[in-house]
C-alpha cells in the first residue's frame, strides 16, 4: 500500500491550530489537522467563568478577518461588546465550534499519541492507530500538557490534589472543603465558582495582595490613551509593544526574552470577579507552603507566614491554580529522539522567525512559541500573528 503524503500537519485544534488552518485553505496545499475543537477550553476550564480578554481580543482568524467573536454573537443574538462585557467561556466555544465547521470542516477528531521523524519525514500515530505522513509539522498544542503542579504538593495522595486544569465541571465539590492556591484569574475565578457550587473554601497565596483589575473606563481622553495605549493584552505601552512589535522581540536576547514572559503581566483576576470573592472566602496572603501531607483522609498543609507560626490547613482537597511552563519535554507524544534534536531554551523550543524549530519542517504555535515571540502567544489574541505568518511561509516554500 502508498501511503500519502499530506504537505501539512496540524496538531490541535484550539485558537492557533484552528485559524491556521483557515488561513491555509486559499492556497490548495493538501492539509491535515488533528484535534478535539477548542478541547481545552471545553474540558480543561470551569464551566461558569469568563474570559479575561475583552471581546474585540477574542477572535479566531480567518483569511478575510470576517467570521469575528463579534459576528458570532450578533447571528446568536448574544449581547456583545468590544470592551467592558466579559465574555462566558460557553460564548467563545461556542464560536471556537462553529469556526471550525465553516473553516475548518476537514479537522480529525482524534489525538495524536507519537510524532517521530523518519527520512526526513515526519510520522503521526493517531489514538486509533493510523499512521500519517507529513512534510511539514506544526504543533499548536495549547497549555493543558504544561500545567505547573508544585513539587511541595507531591506527598499529597492524587486523589486529594488537582491542577485546575483538571476541572471543567466543579459541582461534584458540593459540600467539601477546598484549598485554592494561586493568586491570578484562574485562581479567583475557580475559588468563586466552587463558592457558587456548594463548596467551602479557602485561598492561599504568595503574593501580599490580590491585584485585581481595575474595570475599563470608556471612553477615554486622548492624553489617557497616549500615556497608556488599549492593547489586546491589556493597557499600557508594554502591553502594546508584545502585540505590535513581536519580530522585534524576537530579536532581543533570549534572557531578556524568557525574563519578560515570566514578569509581564502577572497574576491579576479581573474585576468582575471581585464581588464574588472579596469577603466572602478566607484569604491566606504572603503564604507559602511549608509542607504537605495527608492525615485521615484529609490533604493537610503547613502553611508558612511571615513573622508568624506556622499554620496547619486540612481541606478534602487542593486545587493549584499554579500557571503554566512550557516545556518541550512535557509533550509526551513527540518521540524523545525527536525531542532531543529541538534546542530549546529554558525548556521552550528556540524557533527562528517563521516559527520553525532547529528541526527542519517542525513549527510551535501557542504558549510554545511566547519565549520567542513574547506573552501576546499566550493569549488567543495571538493567534491572528501566528497564523498569518506561519501561512504565509508554509506556502511560500
Amino acid at each position: 500500500m502508498t501511503m500519502t503524503t499530506a504537505d501539512i500537519a496540524i496538531i490541535g485544534a484550539g485558537p492557533y491550530g484552528l485559524s491556521l488552518a483557515a488561513c491555509l485553505r486559499p492556497y490548495g496545499h493538501s492539509v491535515r489537522i488533528f484535534g478535539s475543537p477548542m478541547r481545552s477550553w471545553s474540558h480543561h476550564m470551569p464551566q461558569g467563568m469568563h474570559l479575561k480578554s475583552e471581546g474585540f481580543a477574542s477572535n479566531l482568524h480567518d483569511p478575510g478577518s470576517e467570521f469575528t467573536l463579534e459576528a458570532h454573537c450578533a447571528e446568536r443574538a448574544i449581547p456583545y461588546a468590544h470592551i467592558g462585557l466579559p465574555v462566558a467561556i460557553e460564548t467563545f466555544i461556542g464560536y471556537g465550534l462553529e469556526f471550525q465547521r465553516r473553516y475548518v470542516p476537514q479537522l480529525e477528531n482524534v489525538q495524536i499519541t507519537s510524532l517521530k521523524q523518519s527520512a526526513g519525514v515526519f510520522e503521526l500515530t493517531t489514538t486509533t492507530g493510523e499512521t500519517a505522513r507529513a512534510r511539514r509539522v506544526v504543533v499548536a498544542a495549547g497549555i493543558v500538557s504544561f500545567a505547573h503542579l508544585p513539587p511541595e504538593l507531591s506527598s499529597i495522595p492524587g486523589s486529594m490534589v488537582s491542577h485546575s486544569s483538571q476541572h471543567s465541571d466543579l459541582s461534584g465539590f458540593k459540600g467539601r472543603k477546598v484549598a485554592v492556591l494561586g493568586a491570578g484569574a484562574s485562581a479567583v475565578d475557580i475559588a468563586a465558582l466552587l463558592l457558587q457550587a456548594g463548596a467551602e473554601v479557602e485561598l492561599v497565596a504568595r503574593r501580599a495582595a490580590i491585584q485585581f483589575h481595575d474595570p475599563p473606563n470608556e471612553p477615554r481622553l486622548l492624553l489617557e490613551r497616549l500615556k497608556a495605549p488599549r492593547s489586546g493584552l491589556g493597557i499600557g505601552w508594554r502591553s502594546r509593544m508584545c502585540t505590535d512589535i513581536p519580530l522585534v522581540f524576537h530579536a532581543m536576547p533570549s534572557s531578556f526574552r524568557v525574563k519578560v514572559v515570566k514578569r509581564h503581566l502577572g497574576p491579576a483576576p479581573c474585576w468582575f470577579t471581585r464581588d464574588a470573592v472579596d469577603g466572602r472566602i478566607p484569604m491566606h496572603l504572603s503564604t507559602t507552603i511549608a509542607g504537605a501531607d495527608s492525615v485521615n483522609g484529609k490533604a493537610r498543609l503547613v502553611l508558612r507566614r511571615p513573622g508568624r507560626e506556622d499554620m496547619r490547613l486540612e481541606v478534602d482537597h487542593v486545587i493549584a491554580a499554579t500557571g503554566y511552563k512550557a516545556a518541550v519535554s512535557r509533550l509526551s507524544f513527540i518521540d524523545q529522539s525527536l525531542q532531543a534534536q529541538v534546542r530549546t531554551v529554558a525548556e521552550a523550543p528556540v524557533l527562528n522567525r517563521q516559527f520553525e524549530s532547529s528541526v527542519l519542517g517542525l513549527y510551535f504555535v501557542g504558549a510554545a512559541a511566547a519565549n520567542s515571540f513574547g506573552p501576546l502567544l499566550r493569549f488567543a489574541f495571538g493567534a491572528r500573528f501566528a497564523a498569518k505568518r506561519v501561512a504565509s511561509h508554509l506556502a511560500r516554500n
